[in-house]
């Protein structure tokens, strides 16, 4: 429809009810284009960047002021990966969630909806329209110190996982972020790192879950990255921006810059299809941070010189106002006097983290802790008194700047004089007033319950051979603007703001002592354990949030059967990786593994994880049987199974299902196609059902430059995880198809 069309049908469809609430799509294209032709070339331009940081009136990391001349709200976005950040308003404390690496891991769409719309309604109560969460980059490299904020290695469960979680916080009004776009995988030099990437690994792992969820979580807001890939900004580059993720996936929203040094080129960048600067600046000439902004005063010379065509700004400004209207920014501006559901945030964030906690190790079922055969625990390390452990940066606690830190910080930091390579960011870790230790004696009020710090591993040692189970609690802090060195826990030399005493000295000291041993991790990614054959248990516990302590109570004690999968392959040692280390000095960040990424490395290499992607245990047993299949009229493929709880006690089970696709498709060994999370009482079976749709099954063309699926026989696992042994699998062929 051509503008002059649109603006005649304007006023009779914006009375019916344009300022009441939601719009029709026709309804929201015909208004967005009135009050373009009514905005000054001036307005125009303070729609497409923020004003700076620390500029907005209710805090967060952004903040465009609205037109009121025309009835145009203004806009602020907080940072949200895990909660809302970036607050001024330390007398309304938010709910920080376990970390979407967590989430991930509890591979269940429907907590991930939920955990978006809960934040969601924090973000708005706040004043917010705008959150930034919504990290999706794949764990190509698990040192990544921003791996806690996404969800996880696969391309599948990270884009459904990350398409549920953006449905939440639209649903409560709220614009959605998908981050970073795009091979944005490590923190070293990311400001002018190349990611090197072949078009085939490019569209079938890193783009994929952008595509995904994209296409089926429809945000209103993608932000590209930092760094540049195959030698263009990401945020300069069309092909990207433009020709795949507006063109071909047809994103109708704003593609809004990373902060601050994603733009280094006002026409290149306007002109490749960024829609929005951010944070920005009211004047483009003064430096910060070493660097000055560019769709201000610029891009309004740009624009006047015919550089950048008005047309494309005209499209800038659009797409704002439509995600504007789409999300009822407009009809409903958000208040920064909003009510605060503290109790439900506080809930929901404890489910999250009891759901998504990781059942690694269980010999002798030592866990869950019986109350009949205990009768003492010796808590070891880890701050286990005071609290729980939460990641580093933006996606962090709501800290971003040098030296700031959650307002109640449970742990004293070591040396607060240490900061990242990146100054903006501090190397004190936040920690969340959740004890495990109180969380303990509370639930086990009868039982003997004693603490030691861990700083005397000698100590430790005598107290946990007195008791009758050990638990030790272990630290892995990582952060935005850093990127670890190992996977190994990390002790005073590689951590000493956080870390007082060598863990893994610790474990073994206690482990040689004591009766039975349990590790809890708190960790933002992969963990090596080279003490792993001395300790009866592990649980992966994350980043747990604000509700850690009870959460894992409920956990240990067996209230809550785990039932978390890992998101990402734990591997043995470093060495396994597929890069060796992380170079400072080389710039050029070649994906020489290609489409081995995360288990794909694993499973092509032969190497043994320590454990696989998709792996978990619970306190029950399950059994699979009757493997059947047959191919609908859509092309996808149907798979059912008899799924059966043989145990004792209520649990959920995740039906993973893998495929091997033909030889001649050139793949790794198999990729994860669909997944259901079932739950079932002791005894109790059901038959499970499964679609695979078509596209879960094709590879990337690069003659074509499409998507296809190639002729031949497939075989399908149903398994419950990527290395179990004892899957059930079948064959079935199928025939070529494009899309």
């Amino acid at each position: 429809m051509s503008r002059r069309k649109l603006t005649r049908l304007s006023t009779a469809l914006l009375a019916l009810g344009f300022a009441h609430g939601a719009l029709a799509q026709e309804q929201i294209e015909a208004k967005a284009w009135v009050w373009l032709k009514q905005m000054t070339l001036d307005e125009k331009i303070q729609m497409v960047h923020g004003v700076g940081m620390g500029n907005s009136p209710v805090g967060g990391a952004s903040y465009i002021p609205g037109i009121p001349r025309l009835g145009i709200p203004a806009l602020a976005s907080a940072d949200s990966s895990g909660g809302v950040g970036g607050l001024n308003v330390p007398d309304r404390p938010t709910t920080q969630f376990p970390a979407p690496l967590a989430l991930a891991a509890s591979w269940d769409p429907e907590l991930a909806e939920a955990y978006g719309a809960q934040i969601a309604n924090e973000l708005r109560a706040l004043g917010f329209g705008e959150g930034l969460g919504g990290g999706v980059n794949l764990a190509r490299e698990p040192r990544n110190g921003r791996t806690f904020e996404y969800q996880g290695e696969d391309p599948l469960l990270a884009g459904k996982m990350l398409a549920a979680r953006t449905r939440g916080t639209q649903s409560r009004q709220v614009i959605a972020t998908i981050k970073h776009f795009a091979a944005n995988d490590q923190e070293t030099n990311r400001m002018s790192s190349n990611s090197v990437i072949d078009e085939r690994t490019l569209r079938e792992l890193t783009l994929l879950p952008f595509e995904i969820a994209v296409r089926e979580g429809r945000p209103g807001n993608v932000m590209c990255a930092y760094n540049l890939v195959n030698g263009e900004k990401a945020c300069q580059n069309r092909h990207l921006v433009t020709d795949i993720l507006k063109g071909e996936w047809g994103f109708d929203g704003t593609a809004q810059s990373d902060w601050i040094f994603a733009v280094t080129d006002t026409v290149a960048a306007a002109n490749a299809g960024l829609d929005e600067e951010e944070p920005g600046s009211d004047n483009d000439e003064v430096e910060r941070f070493g660097t000055h902004s560019h769709f201000n005063q610029r891009l309004k010379a740009a624009v006047e010189s015919g550089a950048v065509p008005l047309s494309r700004l005209d499209d800038m400004v659009v797409r704002k106002l439509r995600i504007l209207l789409r999300h009822g920014i407009v009809a409903n501006p958000p208040r920064p006097d909003g009510e605060l559901d503290s109790a439900a945030g506080h809930a929901l964030a404890q489910k999250v983290a009891e759901q998504s906690m990781v059942l690694l190790k269980n010999d002798k079922a030592t866990l869950p802790l019986d109350l009949q055969r205990i009768r003492s625990i010796a808590v070891i390390g880890g701050h286990a008194d005071a609290g729980v452990l939460s990641g580093g940066g933006s996606g962090g606690a709501g800290v971003i700047m040098t030296g700031s830190s959650w307002p109640d910080n449970a742990v004293k930091c070591q040396d607060q004089s240490l900061g990242l390579a990146e100054p903006m960011f501090s190397a004190c870790a936040t920690w969340f007033k959740s004890s495990p230790l109180a969380a303990l004696r509370a639930r086990a009020p009868k039982l003997h319950i004693s603490y030691l710090d861990g700083l005397d591993a000698k100590a430790a040692a005598e107290a946990a051979a007195k008791a009758d189970v050990a638990l030790v609690f272990a630290t892995q802090w990582v952060s935005e603007g850093m990127d670890l060195k190992s996977l190994a826990l990390p002790g005073p030399a590689t951590d000493p703001a956080n870390q007082a005493y060598d863990q893994e000295a610790l474990i073994r000291a206690v482990a040689a002592r004591a009766k039975r041993t349990v590790v809890v991790l708190e960790n933002g990614t992969a963990v090596t354990m080279p003490w792993l054959d001395q300790v009866s248990a592990v649980l992966a516990a994350w980043y747990p949030g604000m509700e850690g302590g009870p959460a894992l109570a409920r956990v240990l004690f067996g209230d809550v059967n785990p039932s978390g999968r890992l998101p990402l392959s734990f591997p043995k040692s470093d060495a396994d990786l597929p890069q060796k280390a992380i170079s400072a000095e080389q710039t050029d960040v070649v994906y020489a593994e290609r489409l081995k990424i995360g288990y794909r490395w694993y499973d092509a290499m032969d190497i043994a994880p320590q454990f696989a992607f998709g792996h978990g245990l619970s306190y029950t047993r399950f059994s699979y049987s009757d493997l059947h299949r047959r191919i609908a009229a859509d092309g996808s493929v149907k798979l059912s199974v008899v799924l059966k709880n043989t145990g004792k006690r209520r649990g959920a089970e995740v039906v993973q299902v893998y495929a091997s696709l033909p030889k001649s498709a050139g793949e790794p060994p198999q990729r994860l196609v669909a997944w259901k999370k079932v739950e079932l009482g002791a005894g109790r079976s059901t038959r499970v059902e499964i679609s695979i749709p078509r596209e879960r099954l094709a590879i990337w063309n690069t003659q074509k430059h499409g998507w296809e699926v190639v002729a031949g026989s497939y075989r399908l696992r149903i398994a419950r995880s990527s290395r179990d042994p004892h899957a059930l699998s079948l064959q079935t062929r199928l025939d070529k198809s494009e899309r």
